[in-house]
């Protein structure tokens, strides 16, 4: 830092320089986040002062909080709710298995999740010393019930079954987690950080929420589908106990508890998941929800025309491409100014369609994906 501080304009000139280094999501089909909506950037900035952390100071930003977990409960099949807002994924699945383990009585705790989980969960075995068993996949991609049920015993202390898997796109049977959960009394963690805001506007109906009695504990980003801000999660509880394990004695604050991972939380990002949600209604995310399910059904025909197959037929808007040699395909396209991804196995290209992608751009990547396919 110079003594001397530099003007307003040099600084923002400098900053500029910065962020022309940032790619444009605009030839992004790698990111499960996008441009969030304009009324989400103003709510943040009204609220970007307020700090949840010592809630009793921003008594407003507080109960924008509770509405907004209302909001994302309701759309979940449960407005009744306990939760806050995170930083997003890993951090609510570090807190839900944290109220799990903490609820338990098992000295040396684990628990079951799906070779496809995020890789939040192998962050969640060191910082929990939680053993982390990893049950096989089905020919879909998604978690076998039955090599789950073979992973439990008396230390489980929860399932956690995907709605919306990093890689595939893919549900697991969640139905099926509820029944064994119920059954043995175990708690159930659904990790929807990506497909809380996809599967309940699919044409489609799939069972994966607090609807299923199984279910203890969700997670869903706003900042992915919801279009909100950076970084906005949210974790929520069927039961409020669950949030109570979580809780921490704030003896100095105007509150004396938190039961959040991080101290200081901006209110930004709340009051961002607020307004978006409060403006775009379920008819607005219906709408969002289509329009990428239309350009993944346009992607799937068209790489189809030119010999390329999906593993899978999407279940909703990522697709995973068997390219032969996926490793020099990604690099081609990226000679080509175009930020893919891999799935770690089978080995193939993924593809998120997100909101941010247009058609003009899409129909830009496949001439280009057809190219690349051809002369290899």
């Amino acid at each position: 830092m110079r003594d001397k501080g530099e003007s307003e304009q040099d600084v923002l000139e400098q900053l500029s320089v910065y962020r022309a280094r940032d790619t444009s999501y605009d030839r992004v089909l790698s990111a499960m986040c996008t441009h969030p909506h304009p009324i989400a950037v103003r709510a943040h900035e009204m609220f970007m002062e307020t700090n949840l952390g010592d809630a009793g100071l921003f008594r407003g930003a507080h109960e924008l909080e509770h509405e907004a977990i209302a909001m994302l409960g309701g759309m979940l099949g449960d407005p009744g709710v306990s939760g806050y807002i995170t930083t997003g994924g890993t951090e609510s699945n570090i807190q839900a298995i944290r109220a799990a383990r903490n609820s338990a009585i098992s000295d040396d705790p684990n628990i079951v999740v799906s070779e496809s989980a995020h890789f939040s969960f192998d962050k969640i075995a060191d910082l929990l010393r939680v053993d982390v068993r990893k049950a096989e996949l089905d020919e879909e991609f998604r978690v076998d019930p039955a090599c789950v049920e073979a992973q439990i015993d008396d230390n489980t202390v929860a399932l956690v079954g995907i709605a919306g898997t990093t890689e595939f796109g893919q549900i697991d049977p969640i139905r099926e987690l509820s029944d064994m959960a119920v059954e043995r009394r175990i708690f159930l963690h659904v990790d929807a950080a990506f497909g809380a805001f996809v599967i309940p506007f699919l044409d489609k109906p799939y069972d994966f929420d607090f609807r299923l009695p199984g279910v203890s504990s969700m997670t869903a980003d706003p900042h992915k589908m919801g279009l909100c801000t950076i970084p906005a999660g949210g974790l929520l509880f069927r039961d409020p106990s669950h949030l109570q394990e979580l809780r921490t004695h704030t003896p100095y604050l105007t509150i004396d508890t938190q039961y959040s991972l991080s101290g200081t939380r901006s209110g930004g990002v709340t009051a961002a998941a607020y307004a978006v949600m409060r403006h775009m209604g379920l008819e607005g995310y219906r709408n969002t929800v289509k329009y990428c399910m239309k350009m993944t059904g346009r992607l799937v025909d068209r790489v189809r025309e030119f010999g390329v197959e999906p593993l899978i037929d999407p279940v909703m808007n990522v697709v995973v491409l068997d390219v032969g040699d996926t490793a020099k395909v990604r690099t081609k396209m990226a000679q080509k100014g175009w930020y893919t991804s891999i799935t770690r196995s089978p080995l193939a290209l993924r593809l998120v369609i997100m909101p941010h992608l247009s058609e003009k751009r899409l129909e830009e990547f496949l001439d280009d994906l057809e190219l690349v396919c051809r002369e290899l």
